[in-house]
């Protein structure tokens, strides 16, 4: 990785740093709709070119690893407790 990141890699970086500790503090929703802010970003960034076809595809490969680990990640199919 270069010691300069471009724009565009900054905002996904910022992104993924927001879903990290929204997972933390286990705020599921919060990050669930960072999870579509990132995979938005991802494609206007995809669109326009903005990144390089290596760092774009590493990204890519992230947001397939957080779809994965956010999978079913929602209060929605949390049991509660008392039952």
């Amino acid at each position: 990785m270069g010691l300069f990141k471009s724009k565009a890699e900054r905002e996904l970086i910022g992104i993924m740093q927001r879903i990290e500790m929204n997972m933390s503090n286990n705020y599921k929703d919060a990050a669930q709709a960072g999870l579509k802010e990132f995979e938005s970003a991802i494609a206007q960034i995809k669109e326009s070119g903005d990144l390089k076809a290596d760092v774009l595809a590493k990204y890519e490969s992230l947001l397939d690893t957080y779809k994965i680990k956010l999978k079913g990640y929602t209060h929605k199919d949390q049991k509660p407790y008392w039952h």
